[in-house]
């Protein structure tokens, strides 16, 4: 095994536990309270548009 095979198998694995990772974290119960409020936000915005529409303007 030449050195340039070494670092490419080294790089492989530690992409694929950095993958791994990132799936774990995204998945964890913890996580989720957070990502259901930041995909809800978009839907927090229309309702406040909708309320400053449908006030009376001067």
């Amino acid at each position: 095994m030449d050195l340039l095979t070494t670092i490419r198998s080294v790089f492989t694995v530690l992409m694929f536990v950095s993958f791994v990772g990132i799936v774990l974290w995204a998945w964890s119960a913890r996580s989720r309270r957070r990502f259901d409020e930041a995909a809800a936000l978009p839907f927090a915005d229309e309702e406040r548009a909708r309320a400053s529409s449908a006030a009376p303007r001067r």
